[in-house]
């Protein structure tokens, strides 16, 4: 299973609870009419995604984060053209025309459970350039509670996105600072479902 994930934030003139408006139409259009391969999304707000960027006065800011679980990554392509054609193209450009900064990546899901409605909190886990890449298992995944949390690694980069995630309703030992080897580095967001389906 693959995750399309994209991170915004309205423009800065854009009213936020009409963003949330758009938003959850457009999630809500995919659901009423699911391209091949779709298997569900969620739109969550989100207290913190500092590589997301957008200006000196947003570095660290919150913003939105939308997870579109796919089957594969021919679900992916079809889930791109199905979200600007007939059905879901009014739901889309409205969105759209309200959002500002953006990036997006693609994650793999490694273990744990892919559910997205129980997400409270988000561990975005990276390295810097030129450190190990230790086993996962010996990373991330211990103490994990896989009926609610799962673990994910970015597969494509779409701009800068951490490499690896573990949604989950509280953090986990796999991720304390103390078990994470010498140059990576893992943050914790708050998140809060606004529309799941």
């Amino acid at each position: 299973m693959l995750a399309y994930i994209s991170w915004h934030r309205p423009a800065a003139e854009v009213d936020p609870a009409a963003y949330e408006r758009a938003l959850e139409q457009f999630h809500r259009s995919l659901a009423h009419r699911p391209p091949s391969g779709f298997r569900g999304s969620a739109a969550l707000r989100a207290d913190e995604l500092p590589w997301l960027g957008g200006g000196e006065d947003e570095s660290g800011a919150g913003g939105y984060e939308d997870w579109y679980l796919l089957d594969d990554w021919s679900a992916v392509g079809v889930m791109e053209e199905a979200a600007v054609s007939h059905g879901h193209l009014g739901a889309h450009d409205k969105v759209a025309t309200l959002a500002g900064t953006a990036a997006s990546a693609v994650y793999r899901f490694l273990e744990g459970n892919t559910r997205l409605d129980a997400v409270r909190l988000a561990v975005w886990v990276t390295r810097t350039r030129g450190h190990e890449n230790p086993s996962l298992a010996a990373l991330l995944g211990d103490g994990m509670d896989p009926r609610v949390g799962g673990l994910w690694r970015r597969c494509l980069g779409l701009g800068p996105a951490p490499e690896f995630c573990l949604l989950a309703a509280e953090t986990s030992a796999g991720v304390a600072p103390s078990r994470l080897p010498h140059g990576w580095t893992a943050s914790t967001g708050e998140r809060e479902v606004l529309w799941h389906g």
